[in-house]
């Protein structure tokens, strides 16, 4: 069971519970693959609604990096994720919401 006021979120993948956690480590490594923008360039796309899949891919590998998953993107290829891409969708903001929420 995940704990939001940690800062996770679950995503079920393969039918299997994942937590996801923007940790320090993780959010360093998602701003490392954007191109020179920053987690809050990434914010204000999707703020702005100009998010794409990429930046949902980018945000969901670190969150389950940083909730101690072992994989990476291309591990994602063929996993059956739980809801599809609008599950995808608000896991992502979530995790981003919930890794900037003050307690």
């Amino acid at each position: 069971m995940v704990n939001p006021f940690a800062g996770e979120v679950e995503l079920v993948l393969n039918g299997q519970p994942h937590t996801l956690r923007l940790t320090l480590g993780a959010l360093a490594e998602l701003e490392a693959g954007l191109d020179g923008e920053t987690v809050l360039d990434l914010v204000t796309r999707l703020e702005s609604g100009q998010i794409a899949s990429r930046d949902v891919l980018a945000i969901i590998v670190a969150g389950l990096r940083g909730g101690g998953w072992q994989g990476n993107a291309a591990d994602l290829m063929t996993v059956e994720i739980a809801g599809g891409m609008p599950a995808c969708a608000r896991a992502a903001a979530l995790c981003l919401a919930r890794a900037f929420a003050t307690p």
